[in-house]
């Protein structure tokens, strides 16, 4: 950088160093170029060249005339300036230059837009539009796009392969969702304010760079203008000023028109040898502050923080080169060159910031390739059912979202680590859809099979042959259960149809029958009727009227008569609900079962066939010889205690079982002699 880019005269303010501890050291550095110009270039509404092509020519030829003037020692200095820490510096000086709110920039929060889902990325972008100045979000913005054109550009691609594994022509996809339409608006209301603002520039940037090149000229007509020194250098001063406040120009143009500058302000000095104490007085007031400026500079390259350090080094640099002015000769490559040396510093720590960022990225690289490989391997397990499908969907999903999570990778390995993931994920979409593809072929299939039986239903739900349709339509019913899935769009239509027609046929069936068999609906009911009069039976207190009262319901069911064959389940639920009623009366459990053995033989008895008493008195001889042999088993056990007291609770308990047992021999000898009884 040469000592004529920074010979803009001081006007002696002792501000100029404390303004710089002004900045924020979480501000993020500025190197990019700034993309608010390429929106309005893809527009094609705004050029940002805001200078027409003689005002370009103006530039150049003072740029040429400047340098055929430069003497050897700026040359050299023009070499420094060439170094790429420094150049870095300008560039992003040169950036803010065209508009004082770019510095704006380095405040917004950097985040990881890479980690976001869509629906994020396009909050974000949202934000960004609602609460920043767009000339300072273009770069944030550069990243949602991509970030968010990747990903649904890996949706799009997902959905059109199922979109032709459901059978469909590539000719008619469409696809969009409600995201994509709030991203379109978003980018669609950024592209607009990108070419207003820049239409609202344009001019004054072209006009300010016009009063800066008049303001050269003027200062280079200062040059041999000896009659009156004092009112020269006064109207020098006035031309700075007016330098100052002439507003910012188009960044292209902006090194160019300083260096220009520079140049003839310098020629002026070197004019003032006339007036030494002027000149010198500035010469000395410029190396003071230029000296403040190295000092923090310095300080700088010692700090640590070096986002910080190398923002405010921008900082340092603009008063640099537009605040103050040129030194004496001899002072000029010393000091450019300490102010060089701990620029360098700092731009050497950036790098190494940035490099060990590139260490941090290839870890994350090894990370996401990790994951791809994952990914790979699911795809080589075979998808044989549709639960173990949903399980590596699962998987997928939750390994895509460790992808993103797994942060930046570098740069010139970004694109190719994106490549495979998605390949990778494709492969999965492809064999999930190619196993969907022939469920849905097996699903349509079986559809077929339950609409043929569903026409057999139809065709014969009038049908009066019930004797060789019922066999049919119970036979379709079972092949119903046995054909497999259908489309979830037809399950339910199609079962619907199915029933009605089946059930249409079986209830003119059954009421055909009943019609033809109507006593027998009709004992059905009378002996409802009596089961449910026998469930809330009220009972008296009186156990002989109560008996009496269950013995008349007995006799009254036994004859109502037959029921039809289906409905003979209830002669079941009466005796069953008959001896839970029984079981509550207050009486002696021995007397109350001969009662119910009483009734039970009535049920028996009558007709010429015996054999159902024969059957009875078979079991009744089992039961007794199946009590005497548990009463000796016991009496046999109680020999174990001859040399043990009568009151052990062992012994009582046995005693206490035999008795029970010898009871219950007494009722079943009883019944035994009942049922001889009703052979006489």
């Amino acid at each position: 950088m040469s000592e004529k880019d920074n010979l803009q005269d001081a006007d002696g303010k002792n501000e100029v160093i404390t303004t710089t501890t002004d900045l924020t050291p979480n501000q993020e550095e500025i190197t990019k170029e700034v993309e608010a110009k390429p929106e309005v270039e893809e527009t094609k509404e705004v050029k940002a060249e805001t200078v027409e092509e003689n005002v370009t020519e103006k530039v150049t030829e003072t740029v040429e005339e400047a340098e055929a003037e430069t003497p050897k020692a700026t040359k050299t200095e023009t070499k420094l300036e060439e170094e790429a820490h420094v150049e870095e510096i300008d560039n992003s000086n040169a950036e803010d230059a065209e508009d004082e709110s770019n510095a704006e920039r380095h405040k917004l929060e950097e985040k990881d837009y890479h980690a976001m889902n869509m629906n994020a990325l396009v909050t974000e972008f949202e934000i960004l539009l609602k609460n920043h100045k767009i000339q300072t979000i273009s770069s944030h913005i550069k990243e949602i796009k991509s970030e968010f054109n990747s990903k649904y550009s890996a949706l799009l691609e997902e959905k059109k392969e199922e979109f032709i594994a459901d059978g469909g022509n590539i000719i008619d996809f469409y696809y969009s969702n409600d995201t994509k339409k709030r991203f379109n608006a978003a980018a669609k209301e950024y592209k607009q304010n990108v070419n207003t603002y820049y239409k609202e520039r344009e001019q004054s940037l072209k006009q300010n760079l016009e009063n800066r090149l008049a303001i050269i000229e003027q200062i280079k007509s200062l040059v041999g203008v000896e009659e009156n020194m004092g009112e020269t250098y006064k109207q020098f001063k006035e031309l700075q000023d007016q330098w100052r406040n002439a507003g910012p120009i188009p960044r292209d143009k902006y090194n160019n028109a300083w260096n220009t500058y520079h140049h003839h302000v310098e020629h002026f000095y070197d004019f003032l040898h006339l007036n030494r104490d002027l000149r010198d007085m500035d010469f000395k007031h410029n190396l003071d502050q230029k000296l403040k400026i190295i000092q923090r500079a310095e300080e700088l390259a010692a700090s640590e923080n070096v986002m910080h350090s190398f923002r405010e080094l921008q900082v340092l640099h603009k008063l640099w080169k537009e605040e103050l002015g040129p030194v004496s000769k001899e002072h000029r490559e010393e000091i450019w060159e300490r102010f060089s040396k701990a620029t360098k510093i700092i731009h050497d720590k950036r790098q190494e910031y940035y490099a060990d960022l590139d260490k941090a990225y290839e870890k994350n690289l090894v990370r996401k390739e990790e994951i791809i490989e994952k990914i790979k391997m699911l795809n080589t397990e075979e998808s044989s059912s549709h639960g173990i499908i949903q399980k590596r969907i699962k998987a997928i999903e939750a390994l895509r979202e460790d992808f993103f999570n797994a942060g930046k990778v570098p740069l010139k390995r970004n694109e190719a680590t994106w490549k495979k993931f998605k390949d990778a994920v494709r492969e999965f979409n492809r064999s999930k859809n190619k196993f969907y593809k022939n469920l849905k072929k097996d699903q349509y299939e079986n559809l077929q099979k339950k609409l043929d039986l569903i026409k057999i239903a139809e065709d014969n739900k009038d049908s009066d042959d019930y004797k060789t349709v019922t066999s049919l339509m119970k036979n379709i019913q079972n092949q119903w259960k046995s054909i497999g899935h259908v489309p979830r769009k037809d399950s339910d239509k199609i079962w619907k149809q199915f029933k009605n027609a089946c059930n249409h046929y079986f209830d003119r069936m059954h009421a055909e029958r009943k019609a033809e068999n109507q006593e027998l609906y009709d004992a059905f009911d009378k002996k409802k009727e009596l089961l449910d009069g026998l469930k809330s039976f009220k009972f008296s207190g009186d156990a002989k009227a109560d008996i009496s009262k269950l013995q008349e319901t007995i006799k009254t069911f036994k004859t109502v008569g037959f029921v039809p064959q289906n409905k003979r389940f209830i002669d079941g639920k009466f005796y069953k609900s008959v001896d839970a009623t029984f079981d509550k009366l207050d009486m002696d459990k021995s007397q109350l079962e001969m009662i119910r053995f009483e009734g039970r033989l009535k049920n028996l008895s009558g007709g010429r066939d015996t054999r159902d008493l024969d059957n009875e008195q078979n079991f009744i001889r089992k039961k007794i010889d199946e009590v005497k042999s548990e009463i000796n088993q016991l009496e046999n056990n109680l020999q174990f205690f001859s040399n043990v007291k009568s009151d052990n609770p062992l012994v009582k308990d046995v005693q206490n079982n035999i008795e029970k047992h010898k009871v219950s021999l007494d009722t079943w000898k009883s019944k035994l002699k009942r049922v001889r009884e009703m052979y006489s």
